[in-house]
Parts: C-alpha cells; sequence; structure tokens
C-alpha cells in the first residue's frame, strides 16, 4: 500500500462525527485541517456553541476552518495551503463551488446518506422511510457541480425495519459511512478505484424537511401516518393538536386491526401503546409521545397520569 493521504475533512453535525473518529483511529491518513459550520448561539443563554465535528477537531488539535462561504479568493487560497489529496464532505451544509472541489489533488468524496441515484437531497433518511422503502445506504461519492450527481464509488446497503426511524437509521448510516469512507480512501491510495455513473432515469429528490409537513394528517393511511411518525422522530417530530397545544410524537406501530370510528379517534389505550384510527379505519399505535412543555413519555408512563381514550385529533386547517 502507498503512503497514507493528507485529507481535508469537512463536516458539521453528528452523522459526520463517525468517519472523521475512524480516519483519527486508522493512523493510515494525515488529517490536515478540518472544515465545519461557523460556531451558531444555542441554548437559553444563546451562547455559542460548537459543531459536534469541531468538537472531535479540537480535541485532536487539529486546524479548523469555519468559512461562511468558499466566495472569497482568501477562502480559497487557505484551503490550498493545506495541499490535500482529498477532500472528504460529510453533512458540511455549503455548496462548494468547482474551483473547491478542484483544489485537492484527488478532488472531493462525499458520504451520502441513500443508495444514489435514490434520494439526492437534503433529507435522504427521512424520505427513504417515509416512502415506506425497504433499503437505503451510503454511498461514497465523486462530488460534481450537480447536487448528488457525481460518479458513485462505493455503495452499502442498509434495511430499514419497522420500527426504525430517521434517528436509528442515521446512527446505522453514520457508521456504515465511516466504514465505506475507509475502504474508498485505500482504493484511492491504489489507484483502484472504478466509478460508475449514477442512472439519471431512476433519480428522486429528498427535499429539504420543514415543520409544517411534520402534522399528522389522520385521514391519510395509517402506514403513511406511521411512516411519517418514525421518518421524523430527531425533527422535525410528528405532531397532532391537543387541547390547543401540540402533541409530539416520536414512536408508532401500523396495526392490522381496524374501527369503524372517524378519522383521529382514540380507540384504545394499553401500556402497549394508544390506538388512533387512520384514515383506511386501520389502526396507528403511538408508542412514545411528549406534552407540550413535558418530557418524551412512553405511552405507558403517559397513560399514568391521564386518558386520551374517545378523543378525536383532526388537522388544523392552514
Amino acid at each position: 500500500m502507498s503512503a497514507g493521504l493528507r485529507i481535508v475533512y469537512a463536516g458539521t453535525p453528528e452523522f459526520a462525527v463517525p468517519a472523521l473518529q475512524a480516519l483519527l483511529a486508522s493512523q493510515q491518513h494525515d488529517v490536515v485541517a478540518v472544515y465545519t459550520q461557523p460556531d451558531r448561539p444555542a441554548g437559553r443563554g444563546r451562547k455559542l456553541q460548537f459543531s459536534p465535528v469541531k468538537e472531535v477537531a479540537v480535541a485532536a488539535s487539529i486546524p479548523v476552518e469555519q468559512p461562511v462561504n468558499f466566495k472569497s479568493a482568501a477562502a480559497k487560497t487557505i484551503l490550498s495551503t493545506y495541499q490535500a489529496d482529498v477532500m472528504v464532505v460529510a453533512a458540511y451544509g455549503l455548496i462548494l463551488p468547482q474551483g473547491v472541489l478542484d483544489t485537492p489533488r484527488y478532488g472531493c468524496l462525499n458520504i451520502h446518506g441513500s443508495l444514489l441515484p435514490r434520494w439526492r437531497g437534503a433529507a435522504p433518511i427521512q424520505r427513504a422511510i417515509q416512502a415506506g422503502d425497504a433499503l437505503t445506504g451510503v454511498t461514497i461519492m465523486q462530488m460534481a457541480a450537480g447536487l448528488d450527481t457525481g460518479d458513485m464509488l462505493l455503495k452499502t446497503a442498509c434495511p430499514i425495519a419497522l420500527d426504525d426511524g430517521g434517528q436509528s437509521i442515521h446512527d446505522k448510516l453514520a457508521q456504515q459511512g465511516a466504514e465505506a469512507l475507509l475502504a474508498v480512501l485505500e482504493q484511492v491510495q491504489n489507484h483502484t478505484v472504478k466509478p460508475e455513473v449514477q442512472n439519471e432515469q431512476q433519480v428522486c429528490y429528498a427535499h429539504k424537511l420543514t415543520k409544517a409537513e411534520a402534522e399528522i394528517d389522520w385521514t391519510q393511511s395509517a402506514a403513511m401516518i406511521d411512516r411519517k411518525i418514525r421518518a421524523f422522530d430527531a425533527w422535525p417530530t410528528a405532531y397532532t393538536h391537543y387541547k390547543g397545544l401540540a402533541l409530539r410524537l416520536f414512536a408508532s406501530q401500523a396495526l392490522s386491526q381496524t374501527s369503524t370510528a372517524p378519522a383521529g379517534t382514540v380507540v384504545a389505550e394499553t401500556r402497549a401503546g394508544i390506538d388512533i384510527v387512520a384514515g383506511d379505519g386501520q389502526l396507528v399505535r403511538i408508542l412514545q409521545l411528549q406534552m407540550a412543555g413535558g418530557k418524551r413519555l412512553t405511552a405507558a408512563e403517559f397513560l399514568n397520569a391521564r386518558s386520551l381514550l374517545g378523543e378525536r385529533f383532526s388537522k388544523v386547517a392552514s
């Protein structure tokens, strides 16, 4: 095997942490700099907070760069001074112009949370669950100027179980992405990379999530409601209205049982869950929920203090 690569790593949220940690632990490559989003105010005190990736970089004494964008000549010059062989990008949050993509010796590699060309775009994990996909995965891609349009270098699959949510799949893919990245970097070192062009006829887009779409429409089918609740469990979190406030829903199951009660009606409560009628007559069982201002609770914990039996939820007209 040839000498290790000089790597600039660009990422911001938790999804990008495992791959950076894997690079550092491998000791095969030299991470010469980390790029991440500027510090943001967070919490009640609105103090500036490091991104998860910056926390790892600082702990490892790696230089950190936080440009607002790459439009300035200075930002591009700083990147070039690191003389990187590869720039690895994972949920960085900035669009990289062609000049940046061309700066590293072997270009920029992206860790993308889907089996491309399916689910290009901002929210591939959540959209895959919401659509009822049985399988998702990670694609290591050679970055190009378009939105997730580059050649595919390696793909790894991850089944989506009926109890998986956005957070659980996120965590699985973050780990898979770390392993896949190391494999691709070995190929880059040994000049054995075999790029695969994406089939444009198979493309679909994972549009950015919004809070507005998180409200449950109980006239939809049980399967659609269940998938939305699980897909949105981390953010924006599915919700319905109860006594004028948002009742947040985190985990659910679509049941085979049916009811003739109107859609949105709570028809059963047990320690196993709270059963609500969907638009197709099937039941959705709510497993975890949270009242406004309260804590996230299991259905059993929630029912210790209150009952929803007979309540009918409906989507508030927008």
